[in-house]
């Protein structure tokens, strides 16, 4: 996907995170909904946290790095209370998620996808926060709908593109020096496949290195499935229509060793 698609993706994913609000019979009480798929959070609080990091995100694509000031990542301060739970505050967030969305996403193209910015990987443009915060809004959107009973639906091409972002964060060579243990996943025979229908995603744990690829060639263990449940099986928001055929152990090794998001 290219970098225009992923600006608009920030916008269109926030705006059906922001209907979710008001999808049940009591949004106000919604609010206080805990969120399985994020331990210690409610809707409120998963909310502030798309947002503040769609705000994060802007600073970064006119400065080149994140502020100091992130306390979005732990948002267990916000909506904490089942008497902040109103429906005025219901509004006021729906406004609020999809302002900073469309002030990042406008930001991004003002800037254009190659201004350098500071990330532990390498040449990190202003592509890359595109990217990272479209799927970052695709996945806690996913959250939502998750906690509240909505459907959960994303076009193909988008969940592809997701799978394949995951891939890359997932074999970044950083991780090895941050989270040592991570190199014991490294080991002969260790190979796992993500097949959907329109393609598949081998991960190769043979080497000194993390690597994957676009590949139908057989591996330890399959899992297979529709492409967004395949999204979701990675990101451990669900399990549900997927099926897994081999070394299940591998596959549960590499689910704990690999994880963010």
């Amino acid at each position: 996907m290219e970098f225009e698609r992923h600006c608009a993706l920030i916008v269109e994913q926030a705006e059906v995170l922001a209907g979710h609000l008001t999808a049940g019979k009591d949004p106000g009480k919604d609010l206080g909904t805990a969120v399985p798929s994020c331990p210690g959070w409610n809707i409120g609080q998963l909310i502030r946290h798309v947002g503040g990091a769609h705000r994060e995100a802007t600073v970064v694509a006119r400065t080149g790095e994140a502020p100091p000031d992130d306390e979005f990542r732990d948002p267990t301060h916000w909506y904490a209370e089942p008497s902040d739970c109103t429906d005025d505050a219901v509004h006021e967030l729906k406004g609020w998620i999809v302002d900073g969305a469309r002030e990042l996403a406008e930001t991004l193209r003002t800037a254009g996808p190659d201004v350098p910015i500071r990330m532990p990987i390498d040449n990190p443009t202003t592509r890359f926060t595109a990217r990272r915060m479209a799927h970052e809004t695709v996945v806690h959107r996913a959250d939502a709908a998750l906690a509240l009973g909505v459907p959960f639906e994303l076009e193909p091409e988008v969940a592809a593109d997701g799978i394949d972002e995951w891939m890359d964060l997932g074999a970044l060579p950083f991780h090895f020096e941050v989270h040592p243990w991570m190199r014991e996943l490294l080991a002969p025979g260790r190979t796992l496949k993500y097949a959907a229908p329109e393609r598949s995603w081998v991960v190769d744990l043979t080497g000194d290195a993390i690597r994957w690829r676009h590949s139908d060639e057989p591996t330890a263990v399959t899992v297979r499935g529709p492409v967004t449940n395949l999204l979701l099986q990675l990101y451990k928001r669900s399990d549900d229509s997927t099926e897994v055929a081999g070394d299940k152990a591998l596959l549960d090794y590499y689910r704990e060793r690999v994880s963010f998001g």
